[in-house]
Formats: C-alpha cells, sequence, structure tokens
C-alpha cells in the first residue's frame, strides 16, 4: 500500500514538473541528416526519445525471451531423443538376449548417436553382427565404438579378439591379442585369452614363454595351471621327438640331442612328475636308447614308486636283462601284491627266457586283477607253448571282458 502511494505521488510530481515546463518554456530541437531536416519543440522530442527507449528495451526483452523459448525447446527435443534412445537400447539388449539379432543389431545401431553410452550400443550391436555371421559389419561396428568413446581401445580390442575366437578366426585373434599385450602386459584376461588362443593353435613353444606370466598373474587355479603346464610339456616332448626322428636320418649319433635338450629345459617339478618321466623314457626308448630309458627309471623307482613307471619299466630292454630281473624282484619283496609289478615281471621273465616263471607271475597277477594287458600277455605266452585251447580260453575272457558282455547261458561244445 506504501508503494502504491509512493508511486502515485512520484507521478504527480512528475506531471505537475512536466505541466510547468510546459508553460515556461516549450524549447526548440532541430536535427538534420542528409536531406533530411526534423523540426520540433524540446518536449515532443522528449516524449519521443523516451518512447524510443522503451521500445528499445522491451524489444531487447522480447528477444531474450525468444531464444530462452528456443533453449527450453531444444533441451526439452534432446532429453526426448535421450529417453528414446535409452528405450532403444534397452529393447536392443533384450532382443540380443533372446537371440533377434536383426532386430537387436538394428536398435543398437540406430539408439547410439543419442545413447549416454554408445559404446556398450556399439559393441552389443557388434555380438548381433557376428551371430548373424556379418563379420564386415562387426569390424565396423567396433570402429565406430572405438570412436564413439576415447580409451575404450583395450575394451573394443578385447570385444574384438572373442568374437575372433568364438568364429575360428584363430590367426586375428592372436593379432589382437599380442597387439594389446603390448598396450597392457599383465592384463589378466588378455593373458587367459593369449593362452586360449595358443592351445587351440597348438603353438606349445610360445605358450610355454607364456607360461611364467599365467603363474605370476594367478590368471588361472593351480589345479588347472599344473594341468596346463604338463600338457604343454608333453606336446613339447613329442615334437622335440619328432625331430630327432628327423635328426637320425642326417646324424645318428645326435638324434636324441633335442630330446634331452628339452628335457634340461623342464621346470624341477616336472623332471620328478612320474607321467612327465614315462612320457621322457617312451620316447627315448621309441628313438632307440633303451639303456639310458631303463637306468632314468630304475634311479626313480627306487626312490618313488609308481605302478606307471613299473609297467613302462617291463616293457624296455636294459643292458642287462637279467640284473633288471633280479632287480625287480627285490622290488617284489616289498611289493608282494602289487599286480603291475607281477606282470612286469613276467615281460622280464620273458626277455631271459624264463617261460615257467613269466607264466607264474603272469596267473599271479590275474588272481590279483584282471588287467586286458595280463590276459594278453598270457594268453600269447600259453599259445607259443603249444596250449593253443588255453590260450583261446583266455582270449574270449579277454574279449568278454572289454566288451562288457554280461554273463549268458552258451551251447556246450
Amino acid at each position: 500500500m506504501i508503494r502504491l502511494l509512493l508511486i502515485i505521488l512520484v507521478a504527480l510530481l512528475i506531471g505537475t514538473g512536466l505541466a510547468l515546463g510546459l508553460q515556461y518554456d516549450l524549447g526548440y530541437i532541430r536535427v538534420s541528416l542528409g536531406h533530411y531536416l526534423v523540426e520540433t519543440n524540446f518536449w515532443v522530442g522528449l516524449a519521443l526519445f523516451v518512447v524510443l527507449v522503451v521500445l528499445t528495451v522491451v524489444a531487447i526483452n522480447l528477444i531474450r525471451r525468444f531464444r530462452q523459448g528456443t533453449g527450453v525447446v531444444a533441451g526439452w527435443i534432446a532429453r526426448g531423443n535421450e529417453r528414446r534412445a535409452r528405450r532403444r537400447t534397452t529393447q536392443g539388449l533384450l532382443a540380443l538376449a533372446e537371440g533377434n539379432w536383426p532386430r537387436a543389431r538394428k536398435l543398437l545401431t540406430s539408439a547410439a548417436d543419442k545413447a549416454d553410452t554408445p559404446l556398450i550400443n556399439y559393441l552389443a550391436a557388434a555380438q548381433a553382427a557376428f551371430e548373424s555371421g556379418d563379420h564386415e559389419a562387426v569390424d565396423d561396428l567396433l570402429r565406430q565404438a572405438f570412436e564413439s568413446t576415447p580409451g575404450s581401445d583395450l575394451a573394443v580390442g578385447i570385444t574384438q579378439a572373442q568374437l575372433q575366437l568364438a568364429g575360428n578366426r584363430l590367426e586375428q585373434a592372436l593379432a589382437t591379442l599380442i597387439r594389446l599385450r603390448k598396450q597392457s602386459p599383465h592384463h589378466p584376461f588378455v593373458l587367459k585369452l593369449l593362452k586360449n588362443t595358443y592351445l587351440r593353435l597348438e603353438d606349445w613353444r610360445e605358450l610355454s614363454r607364456l607360461l611364467p606370466e599365467l603363474r605370476k598373474r594367478d590368471v588361472l587355479p593351480e589345479t588347472e595351471f599344473h594341468e596346463l603346464e604338463r600338457e604343454v610339456w608333453h606336446n613339447l616332448l613329442e615334437q622335440a621327438a619328432e625331430e630327432c626322428e628327423r635328426a637320425r636320418k642326417a646324424d645318428p649319433e645326435a638324434a636324441l640331442e633335442p630330446l634331452t635338450r628339452l628335457w634340461d629345459e623342464l621346470p624341477g617339478f616336472l623332471r620328478r612328475d612320474e607321467y612327465t618321466i614315462r612320457d621322457y623314457a617312451r620316447l627315448m626308448a621309441k628313438l632307440g636308447d633303451e639303456a639310458q630309458a631303463e637306468t632314468l627309471l630304475r634311479k626313480v623307482l627306487r626312490n618313488h614308486w609308481s605302478d606307471e613307471l613299473i609297467n613302462l619299466y617291463g616293457r624296455i630292454k636294459g643292458q642287462k636283462t637279467d640284473e633288471q630281473l633280479l632287480l625287480a624282484e627285490q622290488w617284489l619283496k616289498d611289493r608282494p601284491n602289487n599286480p603291475e609289478l607281477l606282470l612286469a615281471l613276467g615281460r622280464l621273465s620273458l626277455r631271459n627266457e624264463l617261460w615257467g616263471k613269466a607264466r607264474e607271475y603272469f596267473e599271479t597277477s590275474l588272481r590279483l586283477r584282471r588287467s586286458r594287458e595280463a590276459l594278453a600277455e598270457l594268453s600269447r605266452l600259453n599259445a607259443h607253448m603249444g596250449e593253443e585251447e588255453l590260450s583261446i580260453k583266455l582270449m574270449m575272457q579277454g574279449l568278454a571282458q572289454d566288451n562288457g558282455l554280461p554273463e549268458l547261458p552258451m551251447p556246450r561244445a
């Protein structure tokens, strides 16, 4: 109320002042611009000036409000685009989960430009394109994913390698992973994918070089790592034996050198592993050096008993087969009921042409455990000793056992 009274008072004062001014002197204003001339009294000119100022202020306010209104409209449109992009992204991811690859790819790519996270859209669309079998589109979408988000090269590269592996594009996957490893040498998932790639390529040498890093970064559980390590060196031993076979043609004396050199490279725990020792001794015997294989097995068996190794020991011919038999019979004193040792003793008895003793060992082994090997050995021995009927009977028992035949009535001969 007081403010209104003050406004009325000020207006009256201004009006009174203007009336007195008009009565006192009208004044004179003359403005010349080129060929134009404007003449008026002072009060009219003042009024025009005030009107011009008011119109200018009003125009400025209108322009400002129009701009603000345009920004509001633009923001409303942008928010609408974002909502649609989020909705399409959600629908695209659902289609991807449902296996509707074309729909998923269409929705995800159409929403990528306006999406909050375009990287996810492009990566998911690349997955959909891969499932559709369009590998060219996969590469293009991965390129767009990389360009859409700075610093996404590792994520895009890992996705690319996974899709290449899934598509059995092993050489391309290897190239991608080697590039990623240069960028992130210790990244666990990159190392794991690289391990899988080398496994599928059967590149055992490169995989053996990767093993220390896999152990250091705890990429695999300990049990799985040891199994992988054993598999890698087993295959490397096989490859070395093949190299020895090729080298034998050129230099028979140096035929075992690749195999023995690799044995020296093996980690210490593998040179104490019975399965690795078995593989190494078997390969040496296969390459013609049974004496060295027998020496290795004898040393190991003295300190560490293994049914796997004693089985192989019975198959190998040492330098002195009689001493080999005597040593195995000494082991029998501590293990009188070991069927593998008895089988090996039967074979060693055959090497020493002790036919009766060999048969006793085979029969004792069979009484303790019916194995195919013992049945076959005893059947073969009986056949050569003139007992064909007994040999055939044992062979039939072996066949029945191997094929899991049930007990059924049979006609009498």
